[in-house]
C-alpha cells in the first residue's frame, strides 16, 4: 500500500476509533475494539493485539489472529520495546535477536509501548505481518496516536 494511502487509512481509522472509544473509558475494553478494527482495515495484518506487562514478562491480552503466545519472557520484539521505551519496526523477524516465533507465517512486526497517563508502560501493541517489510514510519506514527486513546 502505498504511503498516500495508508495515511488516508489511518486518518479515517483514528476518526472512527475516536468515535468508538468515547463509550467507555475501560482499558481492556478499549485495546478490544482496537485490535478488532486494526485487522480488519489492513490486509497485512496477520495478527493485531496487545501484550500486557506483568514483571518480567508479558500476558496476551485482546486480540485478532491465530493463536497467541499466552505469556512472553525473556527475550523478543514486545519485551524489547518495553525495555527500550520505544516503538519497534521490524522488517524480518529472522533477522531479530531473540524473537520469539508464536506464528511461523510472521515475517515482518511492529511493537508499540502503550502507557497510561503517567507514562508507565502498560502494556505493547504488537502486529504481524506474513510479509516482509511490511511496517513503516507511517505505521509507527499512526498506531502510537492510536495507542494514546487507551487511557484518555
Amino acid at each position: 500500500m502505498d504511503t498516500s494511502k495508508k495515511e488516508g487509512r489511518y486518518q479515517r481509522i483514528i476518526k472512527q476509533l475516536e468515535d468508538l472509544l468515547v463509550k467507555t473509558n475501560d482499558p481492556v475494553a478499549r485495546m478490544a475494539t482496537i485490535a478488532a478494527v486494526l485487522s480488519h482495515k489492513f490486509d497485512y495484518f496477520s495478527w493485531c493485539g496487545f501484550y500486557f506487562l506483568h514483571d518480567d514478562r508479558m500476558i496476551v491480552g485482546p486480540y485478532q489472529g491465530p493463536v497467541a503466545c499466552q505469556v512472553l519472557a525473556g527475550t523478543g520484539v514486545c519485551l524489547s520495546a518495553v525495555e527500550q521505551n520505544k516503538s519497534i519496526v521490524v522488517p524480518d523477524v529472522h533477522k531479530f535477536p531473540g524473537h520469539i516465533e508464536c506464528d511461523s507465517r510472521t515475517n515482518s512486526e511492529i511493537v508499540v509501548p502503550v502507557c497510561d497517563p503517567e507514562g508507565n508502560i502498560k502494556a505493547v501493541l504488537d502486529v504481524d505481518s506474513a510479509s516482509f517489510n511490511s511496517f513503516d514510519e507511517t505505521d509507527r506514527i499512526h498506531l502510537e496516536i492510536i495507542t494514546t486513546l487507551i487511557y484518555q
